[in-house]
């Protein structure tokens, strides 16, 4: 078979060589003929060389082929005739290279090659042409390139002379268009756009030795149809190669990149006037214009540059115009849409949007940003520079996140979300960290280990990036849209016309500038770049002129301007009305309504004075508001004072309320102007100035008008507030449970029978003010509806601490019950201090009152119904208070020796009355301390059982005290102390009882009572031995020596306990109760030495005195808040050892009076000067409780002021002993005296309380004029002043006894003890005295200040009430002597003896008119030596 087969081979082969053969002997004809028709012999013999060459080498393949196939399977054999075959090969396309036209084809190639080496220069020096002159060399070469490309392709199909030729051509070319592509990548202004242009040419470079190539190989095979179309397919790629630079090069060209930056700017600035409905920026509307204005200006001078520029082909200064007017045309967008939206919100009518808190889409983009850089980190085939680029983007995001948290946490008032972006910006901070510091670590040792960190820290950042953003989208945090009504967007559209309009022309003038820029010989285009900007620039200034024109605030203040305007021509009307007495009065409202509207209006304008100010100054979008808002309040206020002022009777209050109304609403109408003229615009610093001083003006006449209004309300008790104040109490007490009680029920029980007891009190005064004086009726109706406050606050403590919900409602109940009749009577209180004349007004307040009386009366029931028992012991323990105040009246008449007794009773009448009731009361003692333990019935009935003996035990010791005679005054007050400390232990006791109510027998509160119950039967005792001693004239100065050391320990031990006393006091006060203690020694030791019962008694009853005033002084300066701890706990020793000192003198007295001896009372001067040490203590931490303000009480100014304010004191309690007073009872004849002593006691009473008064403003006068430096405040540099204020001493003692001695006096009138002519000479007496305190002030007073004029009016007030007391006692004696019926006797006799009778009596009363005449003149002389001169020289004067 292998036979056959190579024998066919080498058959074939044959053929071969004999076909090689034959066609070597056609290719050396050829090659003949084509040398032949050559002119240039180097071509020639080029030509013939190449095919000698081609026949030399096809030789060797035929001799190689032979030796081939003597050896098939030669590995060698085959080699070898591999490479001859190439030679062969390669000798031929050396041979047709030799044919004319392909060999001009390859030189063009080989020029091609030469000149694009130019290319791989890193530097292309800039030539010395300009941009424009290179961009035409450039686009000349690339057209003459382009031709010459297509001329190759036709003559590849044609002749060689022709391919010859356009080869050659397009060789030149080429070369001319790469020199022109280096001169403009010379003038590239960047690396960037230089790199771009020299990869362009490289391309063209390829692409022209391609299109070389395939001319060459069409031309020596023309039919062949692939070769044609690679030939087209080439040219185009040249072609478009050329395009690609021209353009790119255009685009470089300066100037071009800023007009396209320029037109993508304000495409999306244009965005912003489409639906201005949220601000764009935080420019007010005055920053706006000034915006607008700046703005124009830049853009007009761009505007210029850009066409002059242009024009001279300056094209980087081109630029520079084009990216100036594009910032500039932004900055109007701008502006021109935060404007409109200005003005948009401005109407009145519109809501201003909200900017949101952050921006979501920021921390959705940097949560897109850091997931990628995240991802980019964990892929394996990341690289190092990778790794750093991720997380340099991962820092600089989560950085802008955190600071984004920051702001938002500053800015929100949510304390969740303030937490929670401050904490969610920790945990991305703490992350990226984390993060970071395993990049570090990965950077340092690029290894996987390294890397899976990196992967593991990514993922804490990534959810703590996920969570921050999903709190940031909250809708909370989302800025909310303004809604801008139809008048707003009306008033914004011509802005936002303008706006666009000239946007859309800046649009197509950067457009044609464009244009010019490369081409700036187009004469049309210049035209239409000239229409462009004129159309910039009359839409520029429409827009300016809107913005002008459409201002916030403005069309709002031109109608408020109107409508005060309006105001005040109506205020004008009413005026002229007034003055005419034509004012029609309004029946429609009440005058208290109408004073309510015009008071709320004035508040209302008052509150919107400063925000107009502010929106006038810097805040324009808000200026409309405010104005529509404060004006909106005026029309209210001008009907309200025309109202006012027409229910108002006085013509000139008339006047002053509407001229104060209108003065407010011209001052508004003036700030409105300069509000107007502000607009806003804080740089205006000309009209900020005038808007300062309009606002000025104006809050002068709101405070002006309220003042009126305030005075108006006081004067016409307006009582919208307290009625308010008190439905506010009912509510909070209704509303329940607030903070958790601290007391128990009986606390608050305690308290609220107090208060309301309190409220009773106020209400009983309301009614009788309402007859004597209407005027103060609105400070008792202030301080019930202070009053009700307290009870309704305790209530609800009380409700919540009660046995059970039922006892609870029904005391919430009953107060709000309460609380509603007060707001009634609060507003009859109101109303009839408006008519004080109104009878009908004056019964609806008593009726009101009684309701009140009642519903109190129901509170206490319900408190009673709560706890029986403690509520028993709270009224029982009021009761003792009451009888202890009365013993204290008692003892001050007793004191003053007019306790005198009845008839000719004995103390023996009184003794077994006294002892019986005594041993009752022990026997309620015991059962109210078991009634601790036992229930509330029983506790109540030992209670009520305790006061009632306590009551009858002190009636009848007061009656016994009196049978003992005014004689033996200290007898008296012996007695009286005795029951009254008995009254008070048993106070003490009942507190103690009901503290302890249901406690168990280990509590503290019933180791109370048990040492009450002993200090109780301890006075007890003490008074049965007082009693029994009485009438003793060898034991009673004893008894009531023990009495007092008693009554001291028990004193002492109240001293001593922790409990801080109910009121503070003065160091001066303090130091004054230490006198009474100095003065009490002398007095014990005295006694001690004299050993006379009289002197002990009078000892032991100063002594009580002395030591319990310096005690209860003690302790109330030394809790006083502003002294130290330190010298509190001073003064609390010092004051017990100086007790304990003079407790350990009376003892010592004692013993002296039981077993006298003469070395006993040598040892009282060592206790007398134990006390005087133990009080020069007290006096010197009374000096340190004061501090550097320490005030000399030896100082006669200082002496004085007290001595006033004692005189006071004296006065206000003489006072109250009078209100107690009721007249008495008569037989029925004598009814028509009983209105005599009602005005006895209601004139009384008023010249106590105008004494009381007077005395206070002479301490004010004094204290004024230390103050003035006309009374020298150290005695040793101003002795005048020591007698001057000795005068204002006595003056002041002067009305003190005289004030005192009228309330006698009426008591004994009401009583029937005095006469008329008694009462009247006290009543003038009052007034000599006031007289001459008035005198006594006013010898160094300055006449003219504000404390002497008070002081004048309270001396007149005085005047008056005792000239009013004088007529009245007069009108009263006139009255009784007319009615007085003269029984004439019938006969003779007895008529005579009658005459003989009266005519005696007649002479008596004159005898004795004289020596009372004579006596009272006596008296007066020698009290005239004791006046200051000024005092006598004044005296004489009169």
């Amino acid at each position: 078979v292998s036979k056959p087969i190579r024998v066919s081979h080498v058959f074939i082969l044959g053929m071969a060589a004999r076909d090689v053969a034959q066609a070597l002997r056609s290719l050396a004809s050829s090659a003949r003929g084509v040398a032949a028709n050559t002119d240039d012999p180097h071509a020639r013999n080029a030509m013939l060389d190449c095919t000698a060459d081609v026949m030399d080498k096809s030789a060797s393949l035929i001799e190689e082929t032979k030796r081939a196939i003597a050896k098939p399977g030669d590995p060698d054999s085959q080699q070898r005739l591999a490479q001859v075959a190439k030679a062969v090969s390669q000798a031929l396309n050396r041979s047709v290279n030799c044919l004319p036209g392909q060999r001009d084809v390859d030189n063009a190639i080989r020029t091609v090659g030469e000149a694009s080496k130019k290319l791989l220069s890193d530097k292309f020096p800039v030539s010395g042409k300009s941009f424009q002159e290179a961009q035409a060399n450039l686009n000349e070469a690339a057209a003459g390139l382009n031709q010459s490309a297509n001329e190759l392709v036709q003559a590849s199909r044609g002749t060689t002379q022709d391919l010859s030729k356009a080869s050659g051509k397009f060789g030149q070319d080429f070369n001319h268009f790469l020199q022109a592509g280096v001169d403009m990548a010379g003038q590239s202004q960047s690396k960037e756009d230089q790199t771009q242009v020299v990869t362009n040419l490289k391309t063209i470079s390829m692409s022209s030795s391609k299109l070389l190539l395939a001319a060459k190989a069409l031309s020596t095979d023309p039919n062949s149809p692939n070769l044609k179309n690679q030939l087209a397919a080439a040219a185009r790629a040249v072609t478009d190669s050329i395009n690609q630079l021209i353009s790119m090069c255009t685009q470089q060209a300066p100037g071009q990149k800023e007009c396209d930056n320029a037109l993508r700017e304000l495409e999306t600035v244009g965005g912003m006037l489409e639906n201005p409905t949220e601000a764009v920026n935080d420019m007010g509307y005055s920053d706006c214009i000034d915006s607008v204005m700046e703005n124009s200006k830049i853009l007009g001078e761009a505007m210029a540059g850009i066409s002059h520029n242009a024009k001279n082909s300056n094209l980087p200064e081109f630029g520079d115009s084009v990216s100036s007017a594009s910032k500039a045309l932004c900055g109007l967008t701008e502006a021109a849409a935060q404007g409109a939206y200005l003005v948009g919100v401005s109407d009145p009518n519109s809501h201003a949007g909200q900017k949101g808190l952050v921006d979501p889409s920021q921390f959705a983009r940097a949560k897109q940003s850091i997931q990628m850089a995240c991802q980019n980190l964990v892929d394996p085939s990341c690289t190092q520079s990778q790794v750093l680029s991720a997380a340099t983007i991962v820092a600089k995001h989560t950085s802008a996140l955190c600071n984004a948290c920051r702001l938002a946490s500053s800015k929100t008032s949510n304390p969740v979300a303030k937490r929670q972006f401050v904490q969610s910006a920790k945990e991305v901070a703490n992350s990226t960290a984390n993060l970071v510091k395993s990049i570090k670590a990965l950077d340092g040792a690029f290894n996987q280990e390294n890397r899976q960190k990196c992967k593991e820290a990514t993922g804490p950042l990534i959810e703590a990036v996920d969570n921050l953003t999903a709190f940031a989208s909250n809708p909370e945090f989302a800025s909310v849209p303004a809604q801008i009504s139809p008048e707003g967007l009306a008033a914004m559209e011509p802005i936002v016309a303008a706006a666009k309009t000239m946007l859309e022309s800046s649009t197509g003038m950067i457009q044609t500038a464009r244009s010019l820029a490369v081409n700036p010989k187009d004469p049309p285009k210049w035209s239409v770049l000239a229409g462009h900007s004129r159309t910039v620039s009359d839409s520029i200034k429409k827009l300016i002129t809107n913005m002008r024109e459409k201002a916030p605030g403005q069309r709002e203040c031109d109608d408020a301007i109107e409508v005060l305007n309006n105001c005040i021509r109506e205020v004008d009307k009413a005026s002229l009305a007034a003055i005419s007495q034509q004012l029609t009065p309004r029946d429609d409202i009440s005058h208290e309504a109408l004073h309510e509207q015009m008071a709320a209006s004035v508040q209302e304008i008052s509150n919107l004075i400063e925000p107009v100010a502010i929106a006038a100054h810097s805040d324009a979008s808000q200026l409309g508001h405010k104005v529509s808002q404060m004006v909106s309040y005026f029309e209210p206020l001008i009907m309200a004072a025309i109202g006012t002022a027409s229910k108002i009777l006085n013509s000139q209050q008339q006047m002053s309320v509407l001229d104060q109304t209108k003065t407010l609403t011209e001052s508004a109408l003036q700030m409105l102007y300069t509000a107007k003229e502000a607009g806003g615009n804080h740089k205006a610093a000309h009209t900020q100035e005038a808007l300062e001083e309009s606002v000025q003006m104006m809050k002068e006449a709101v405070d002006d008008l309220a003042a009126t209004l305030s005075e108006a309300a006081s004067a016409a008790g307006a009582v919208g507030v307290m009625v308010n104040s008190i439905s506010q109490a009912i509510n909070k007490m209704e509303d329940g449970p607030g903070m958790e009680p601290e007391g128990t029920f009986v606390d608050y029980q305690t308290t609220m029978v107090k208060t309301a007891k309190a409220i009773a009190v106020t209400v009983q005064e309301m009614v009788t003010k309402s007859n004597t004086n209407p005027d103060e009726l609105g400070g008792l109706a202030n301080q019930l509806t202070t009053e009700f406050g307290d009870l309704a606050s305790e209530a609800r403590c009380a409700a919540m601490t009660a046995e059970n919900d039922e006892i609870g409602s029904h005391i919430r109940k009953q107060v709000s019950e309460l609380g509603y009749s007060c707001t009634g009577l609060v507003s009859k209180a109101g109303a009839l201090q408006c008519s004080p004349n109104d009878s009908y007004t004056k019964k609806e307040l008593i009726d009101s009152a009684r309701k009140v009386s009642e519903k109190v009366s129901h509170v206490l029931a319900a408190l009673q119904a709560g706890n029986r028992g403690t509520q028993a012991c709270i009224t029982a323990a009021s009761a003792v208070s009451g009888i202890i105040a009365d013993l204290d009246t008692t003892i001050m008449f007793a004191t003053a020796g007019t306790l005198n007794r009845e008839n000719a009773e004995t103390f023996a009448d009184h003794r077994e009355h006294i002892l019986k009731t005594a041993k009752v009361l022990v026997e309620d003692t015991k059962l109210l301390v078991s009634g601790a333990g036992a229930s509330q019935e029983k506790l109540a009935q030992a209670a009520q059982s305790s006061v009632n003996t306590i009551t009858k035990l002190a009636d009848v010791v007061k009656l016994g005290a009196a049978s003992l005679g005014a004689e033996d005054p200290e007898t008296q007050v012996v007695l009286i102390n005795a029951v009254k400390d008995v009254a008070k232990a048993l106070g003490d006791l009942i507190s103690a009882t009901k503290a302890a109510a249901g406690k168990p027998h280990d509590d503290p509160a019933m180791l109370q009572l048990k040492s009450s119950a002993k200090v109780m039967v301890t006075n007890v005792t003490s008074l049965l031995k007082t009693v029994k001693a009485v009438e003793d004239e060898a034991t009673k100065g004893t008894r009531a020596l023990e009495a007092t050391i008693e009554h001291i320990k028990q004193e002492l031990a109240v001293f001593s306990s922790p409990d801080p006393p109910p009121k503070t006091a003065t160091p001066e006060e303090f130091i004054r109760m230490t006198k009474g203690i100095t003065l009490a020694t002398a007095k014990a030791v005295a006694a001690g030495n004299s050993c006379r019962q009289e002197d002990v008694i009078a000892t032991a009853n100063l002594s009580r005195r002395a030591i319990a005033d310096m005690l209860h002084s003690c302790k109330q300066a030394a809790f006083h808040p502003e002294v130290k701890r330190d010298v509190q706990s001073r003064a609390l020793r010092f004051g017990s050892e100086c007790a304990t000192g003079y407790l350990g003198l009376l003892e010592h007295v004692l013993v002296i009076i039981q077993k006298p001896s003469h070395d006993l009372k040598q040892q009282l001067a060592h206790f007398s000067k134990r006390v005087a040490g133990s009080v020069t203590e007290l006096i010197q931490a009374a000096e340190a409780m004061k501090g550097t303000e320490w005030v000399d009480p030896e100082d006669p100014t200082v002496i004085a002021e007290n001595e006033l304010l004692g005189a006071a004191a004296a006065i206000e309690a003489a006072a109250k002993k009078l209100e107690q007073l009721k007249p008495r009872a008569k037989p029925k004849e004598a009814d028509e005296s009983l209105n005599f002593e009602e005005q006895i006691l209601e004139a009384a009473k008023s010249i106590a309380a105008a004494t009381s008064a007077l005395v206070k403003a002479a301490s004010a006068a004094q204290r004024e004029l230390v103050a003035q430096g006309k009374v020298g405040a150290i005695p040793a540099n101003a002795v005048d002043d020591g007698q001057w204020s000795q005068g204002l001493i006595s003056a002041a003692r002067m009305v003190a006894a005289a004030t005192n001695n009228l309330c006698e006096a009426a008591n004994s009138a009401v009583q029937g003890h005095a006469s008329e002519e008694k009462l009247i000479s006290s009543a003038k007496q009052v007034a000599a005295s006031t007289a001459q305190l008035l005198v006594a002030c006013k010898v160094k007073a300055d006449q003219d200040s504000q404390t002497m004029k008070r002081l004048q009016a309270a001396g007149n007030a005085v005047k008056r009430a005792s000239d009013n007391l004088v007529k009245a006692a007069q009108k009263a004696a006139f009255e009784a002597q007319d009615d007085q019926a003269v029984m004439v006797k019938s006969k003779m006799v007895g008529g005579i003896a009658q005459i003989i009778a009266a005519q005696e009596e007649m002479l008596r009363k004159e005898r004795e008119l004289e020596e009372a005449r004579k006596k009272l003149a006596m008296i007066r002389q020698q009290q005239y030596k004791f006046l200051p001169s000024e005092l006598r020289e004044d005296g004489q004067d009169q």
